[in-house]
């Protein structure tokens, strides 16, 4: 069976969170700063007209009301656990003042590297040629049906790859979701045009993995592949270097060995980077001038926060494989104490039905006395040790031996994080769990539960009150994020764990704490803005480049009304999904399953959808507000007169077909207007503005 629905944007995980707010939740508004969130309240409008708006309370009993159309501005207080914001005083500069001191800071940091991806932007690369048959061939012979999300990750990779301008993208994708086949296709298509391939990883036994999968999959195609990590002897070593200069090697897998001295290639021109976090800094500096002029790929489960922040600014590309493959299921996680009746039952049922079980310890002395407990426990059990400060030929033998069947139970430290793929392997006890990091916990929760069958993650640790807070939250969070896709809500809740610090380099900053981490990438987004990189964050709407928030005022009922839904918490998250959509694509999506779940719009709905229509128009045409009112439509322009939108194609756009609609060109205090007369529904105000578009 084919799977051929696509998975669109709005479904993919944003860093909104539509999450219903509860009453007395601190809140930040872009605007006014932090306040508490005071609920949706009606009010009634100068006509008499019921709206809905929510309430943010602030200092000194001042409260501000906010448009069900205007909830991009608003967005949950997070930063650091346990500490308690500030809560701001209208009308104060204060609150203005550190959203300037925010914006300057993040400047100063960010020049550098914005700098270096604009360069790279504006570079010229190699442009690849279309595919041809081989590359087609290699993707039908690939033995799963690609899931829609790997199939526009592929497309977006080939398309980068074909464009003059260097690719850098990210691919974030869960653990076995196939992220190396789209690796695998990159790389093939950099090859059948005669250049040379780098495929860098962090540890041992992920370049070998890697380099089996790589011979596997291209066994068939004119391709030679090798690999390089410390398993290797000097004189291999040596042969890689000598072909790899020659041009006779066209695909090379290595760890950071492979950044040394003595590699260097006939003509190299992609570089993948598998689980980029987990290389130390003097590597990345390395990789920095490296990427300069080459297209790189990068492919992570759970980016760290500098990578995810670049990625969902849009200084660096981003694909997400959020689809899971067909009949995969989620790993059972289950928080444990060291009970040995427990573990034995465990371990127990996993060897009886045939399978194998990692045991994880992250420290060498230990492992040793750890194996003889676990050999007490299950007599009858196969066990061997591996870490990584094992003789390499020894290490080797015993992953081999493992993945073979030969042992039962493999006692390790995270030296398998990356890497082993076992199907035969659904069970994975990790003792000492809140010693930690939630992505390492994520990724090694990702050796098992590669088949379809049912595994299994245990977390051993001591009893809750004895670990700190931050330890709990992590523990909680993978127990929490146990559904398949869920790396970028690890990485997510990582870093909001992190708490307050500059997301942009090693500087501290405390800006989070004072205006919540949302706030500050709205912040940061503009600042990029500013200082010349296109950014994605979804709030913003744009013209030409010309950012106008549009705002749209009407005496049309347009709300939720309680006898469609009356739960308060479903429509708050209605609006605010309402307010985040910008293609009408998404608009009647979301229409559709509205009246899937609670039946016919009623008219106040349909208004609602057509608010956030003709808002999105209007912003794309460079309109700063809306008004549908008494009969009458007008468009006002945006106010400074001075901004090169005027000279724009867009502006000129409206001027050569205002002869086709029934506005006229107006200006009063200073503002230029397109009004029109015999308005009477928003839908008719939507039509009139289309024809410019």
């Amino acid at each position: 069976m084919r799977l051929r629905r696509t998975v669109e944007k709005t479904e993919q995980l944003t860093l909104n969170d539509i999450a219903s707010f509860r009453l007395g939740d601190y809140i930040v508004h872009i605007d006014h700063g932090v306040g508490v969130f005071g609920g949706l309240v009606k009010m009634k409008d100068d006509y008499g007209r019921v709206k809905e708006v929510v309430k943010l309370m602030y200092r000194d009993g001042d409260v501000v009301f906010v448009s069900v159309h205007s909830l991009h501005k608003i967005s949950r207080f997070r930063s650091r656990e346990g500490e308690q914001p500030k809560i701001n005083k209208l009308g104060s500069k204060t609150w203005q003042t550190l959203k300037n001191n925010a914006k300057s800071r993040v400047k100063d940091i960010a020049k550098d590297l914005i700098q270096l991806y604009a360069k790279r932007k504006a570079s010229k690369g190699y442009a690849y040629s279309p595919d041809t048959y081989l590359q087609e061939e290699l993707e039908s012979s690939f033995m799963y049906e690609d899931t829609p999300d790997q199939e526009k990750a592929t497309k977006a990779v080939k398309l980068d790859m074909e464009d003059t301008c260097p690719m850098d993208r990210l691919v974030c994708g869960d653990v076995g979701f196939g992220k190396t086949e789209v690796a695998v296709r990159a790389a093939f298509k950099a090859v059948a045009d005669n250049k040379q391939v780098a495929v860098l990883v962090p540890t041992t036994i992920l370049a070998l993995q890697h380099y089996n999968t790589f011979t596997s999959r291209l066994k068939d195609f004119p391709c030679t592949i090798d690999y390089v990590s410390r398993l290797r002897t000097a004189k291999q070593i040596t042969d890689i270097k000598n072909r790899l200069a020659s041009g006779k090697l066209d695909i090379v897998i290595g760890t950071h060995k492979m950044l040394g001295g003595g590699f260097s290639f006939k003509d190299l021109g992609l570089l993948i980077i598998d689980e980029e976090q987990k290389f130390g800094v003097s590597s990345k500096e390395k990789l920095r001038t490296l990427k300069e002029s080459v297209d790189t790929l990068t492919l992570t489960a759970t980016p760290i926060p500098r990578t995810l922040q670049f990625s969902l600014l849009g200084a660096r590309d981003l694909s997400i494989i959020n689809t899971p493959p067909p009949n995969r299921i989620p790993v059972q996680t289950e928080i444990i104490k060291f009970d040995k009746d427990d573990i034995r039952g465990i371990l127990n049922y996993e060897l009886n039905r045939g399978g194998q079980v990692f045991f994880v310890h992250n420290n060498v002395e230990e492992l040793p006395s750890i194996g003889e407990i676990l050999q007490r426990l299950v007599p009858d059990a196969r066990i061997c040790i591996a870490h990584g400060q094992m003789e390499s030929k020894q290490l080797e033998n015993k992953v081999l031996d493992f993945i073979k069947g030969e042992y039962d139970i493999l006692l390790c430290t995270t030296i398998i994080e990356n890497g082993l793929d076992i199907p035969n392997a659904n069970t994975i006890l990790i003792s000492q769990a809140q010693n930690i990091g939630l992505s390492d916990l994520h990724q090694l929760r990702g050796r098992v539960g590669r088949s379809n069958r049912k595994a299994f993650c245990y977390l051993i640790v001591p009893p809750l009150v004895s670990i700190t807070d931050d330890a709990r939250r992590r523990l909680k969070a993978i127990e929490e994020f146990s559904d398949l896709g869920s790396g970028f809500n690890i990485a997510m809740q990582d870093l909001d764990i992190r708490g307050a610090g500059n997301l942009l380099g090693a500087e501290q900053s405390g800006f989070i704490s004072d205006m919540g981490y949302e706030t500050y990438q709205k912040i940061l987004s503009e600042a990029m803005e500013e200082l010349g990189v296109e950014t994605g964050y979804e709030t913003a709407a744009s013209s030409d480049g010309f950012y106008t928030d549009c705002t749209v005022e009407t005496d049309q009922p347009a709300l939720i009304p309680d006898g469609y839904i009356d739960i308060t918490a479903e429509k708050i998250r209605l609006y605010k999904q309402l307010d985040s959509l910008s293609s009408d694509k998404e608009l009647d999506r979301l229409s559709s399953t509205l009246e899937d779940r609670f039946g016919p719009l009623p008219a106040e709905v349909v208004n609602l959808f057509n608010v956030v229509k003709l808002r999105n128009a209007a912003s794309k045409l460079g309109f700063e507000k809306a008004i549908v009112k008494n009969g009458l439509q007008i468009m006002f322009f945006i106010s400074n007169q001075m901004s090169p939108y005027y000279k724009s194609d867009v502006f000129k756009r409206i001027i050569d077909n205002i002869g086709n609609t029934r506005f006229e060109f107006k200006q009063s205090e200073g503002r230029l207007k397109l009004v029109t007369r015999g308005v009477d529904s928003l839908e008719k105000a939507l039509g009139n503005i289309r024809i410019f578009s």
